[in-house]
Formats: structure tokens, C-alpha cells, sequence
């Protein structure tokens, strides 16, 4: 199992939960009861899934791909260690990963 820990905007509560490993990250979170919408359903079709990958963590992910940065692009408090959460595919490598929540964010749902 893998491990992920979820920051709530502005260093608040802290989550950390257990995921199997290939699990995509927007699930992980839904299913542990994060504010992440993800309103394609991981269409990579909107921005509504975007988190904030700690620093000490951002160079273990893959590269986003050009489609990717495109979508980050319309998200809302977007930074360098931005991502899309349907993109990230949980791997071992990826054992303690953090992501924080932004502070804003588009809802499509009005959530």
C-alpha cells in the first residue's frame, strides 16, 4: 500500500490514507472524502482536480504532459508544483506522497 497525505489549504488538518498501488490520486481523494471534484472524470477536460504537490515531493512525479499544463493553466492559485490529481497514478516510488489543497478553486457542482 501507498501512502498519501492530504494538507487542507493554509496548513490545517492533515488526512493521511492508504491507497493500492496504479490507484489514480482523484480517487484516492474522493473515496477519503476530499473537496476534489473532478468534474470530467479524469477526462483531463477541466482543472477541477488540482492540487498543490509538496516541493520535497514534486520531482518523483512523472512530467506533466503538454495537455496537462494546458488544464493547469485555467486552474485557479495554480503554482510550479501544481498537478492534476486524475494524472497522478500512484506508484511505489510514490510511497509518503503530499498533496495540499489550493485555497480556491472552481466547483462546477456549486459545492
Amino acid at each position: 500500500m501507498i501512502r498519501v497525505r492530504f494538507e487542507a489549504p493554509g496548513g490545517g488538518a492533515v488526512q493521511e490514507v492508504q491507497a493500492p498501488p496504479g490507484a489514480r490520486l482523484l480517487e484516492v481523494a474522493q473515496n477519503a472524502g476530499q473537496p476534489l471534484e473532478g468534474t470530467c472524470e479524469g477526462q483531463m477536460a477541466c482543472s477541477t482536480c488540482h492540487v498543490i504537490v509538496s516541493p520535497a515531493d514534486f520531482d518523483r512525479l512523472p512530467r506533466a504532459s503538454e495537455d496537462e499544463e494546458d488544464m493547469l493553466d485555467l486552474a485557479m492559485g495554480a503554482v510550479r508544483t501544481s498537478r492534476l490529481a486524475c494524472q497522478i497514478l500512484l506508484t511505489d516510488a510514490l510511497d509518503g506522497l503530499t498533496v495540499r489543497l489550493p485555497s480556491a478553486h472552481r466547483d462546477m457542482q456549486g459545492r
